[in-house]
């Protein structure tokens, strides 16, 4: 029952995220392009209504995603949240009033037949409630400084693929370790209640990694195209949350022979998702000058590059 309760939770926080993403990138769509390390860019986001009724959305993913870690492994929660994307795109299709072409319903079905062969592959089980603190102590610092490896290397780069793609990756961390934190801290809560999750150091532990996992994401949408930083949010994200879940929560996957299934249905998701942000839908959601900043080697000007957005997981 707690794994039923786990996935559906995550399923929930996954389409909030999606409607977060659909309104933050519609008001963030409106702000120029970033040259540079903006902190500037929440306070521009923030004085604009839509993009505040999409963080609404953030804070109730947040509720579900808490939830979810609850009943749930961090190894099923967490790559569940790669049916955002999909989800995006549905609620997409609605809010703009068109349809999602067949190449786009074939990437969705690819990325959820993949998710579902990953996660049956790995069955994800066991683990602790509460990490050792010896286990935080070795996986913070080394999440910390692949995250300023990549924002070093991303403020070094142009607008562009790289850039975006090395924003998302950050971000992508920022998230499986704010995951990582809040499912600590809601143990916390479950097992000595109120007063000693508001004193846990994980609880402001997720809370500032969270705030920085939005900021550096509002930098990789608007750092270059889409194709480059969602499919290194969403997949980085599953990726460092199972070796979070593996190594921090000593959760156990299969090994032997299923090795080889988790391989194709993660593949199968990356083939899914690299299509799915290539449609057309996408393009019109962020901005009708996408497609001239994908013609200019994914370096987009004035205010419509296709890699415009806000979002949280």
């Amino acid at each position: 029952m707690q794994t039923v309760l786990a996935v559906l939770f995550a399923l929930l926080a996954a389409l909030s995220n999606a409607l977060a993403t659909v309104l933050q990138r519609y008001a963030a769509r409106t702000v120029p392009l970033a040259t540079g390390l903006r902190l500037a860019l929440i306070g521009e986001l923030l004085r604009k209504p839509v993009w505040l009724v999409g963080f609404g959305a953030v804070i109730a993913a947040a509720a579900f995603q808490a939830l979810a870690l609850l009943n749930g492994e961090l190894t099923l929660v967490q790559p569940l949240f790669v049916l955002e994307l999909p989800f995006a795109m549905f609620l997409a299709g609605i809010v703009l009033r068109r349809r999602l072409p067949p190449r786009g319903w074939a990437a969705i079905a690819c990325m959820v037949v993949g998710l579902g062969v990953g996660l049956w592959a790995a069955s994800p089980s066991g683990g602790v409630n509460q990490p050792r603190p010896a286990l935080w102590a070795a996986a913070l610092p080394a999440c910390v400084a692949a995250v300023l490896l990549l924002v070093a290397v991303a403020a070094r780069r142009p607008e562009g693929r790289v850039r975006a793609t090395c924003f998302g990756a950050s971000a992508a961390i920022c998230y499986a370790l704010t995951a990582g934190l809040l499912k600590d801290a809601t143990q916390v809560w479950n097992d000595e209640g109120p007063g000693a999750f508001f004193t846990a150091w994980q609880t402001y532990g997720f809370a500032l990694v969270g705030v920085a996992a939005v900021f550096l994401l509002e930098n990789a949408m608007q750092s270059g195209p889409l194709v480059a930083s969602q499919p290194a949010l969403t997949l980085g994200d599953a990726t460092v949350s199972l070796a979070l879940g593996v190594t921090v929560f000593e959760e156990r996957l299969r090994g032997g022979w299923y090795i080889l299934p988790m391989l194709l249905g993660a593949l199968l998701v990356i083939c899914g998702a690299l299509i799915l942000v290539r449609v057309p839908l996408i393009h019109t959601l962020v901005g009708p000058e996408a497609s001239d900043g994908e013609k200019h080697g994914g370096k987009g000007g004035g205010n419509g590059p296709d890699g415009r957005a806000a979002g949280a997981r």
